[in-house]
């Protein structure tokens, strides 16, 4: 499954990238694990989005950790308040 993840603000500054196209691995079948996926890479991953209050939209609607993941999907990943 292939989809495009965007991250913001604070998430963005954390992990140096906007956004990303992803082959999601098998087992990978929700935005909670995806952040956990993602969260794997490294520290400055884990900090970014593992902080409690973290904010998550699949194909431009807020979503919980359990929203499932489908072939296109865009997910993004942003703090609570984002600036302009």
């Amino acid at each position: 499954m292939a989809i495009t993840v965007k991250f913001f603000a604070s998430v963005r500054e954390a992990v140096g990238a906007s956004s990303e196209s992803l082959a999601v691995p098998a087992g990978v079948a929700t935005v909670g694990a995806l952040r956990d996926h993602l969260a794997a890479r490294g520290e400055n991953w884990r900090q970014a989005l593992g902080h409690p209050a973290l904010r998550m939209a699949c194909n431009q609607v807020m979503c919980g950790a359990d929203t499932a993941l489908a072939d296109g999907a865009e997910v993004a990943f942003f703090p609570p308040v984002t600036g302009g």
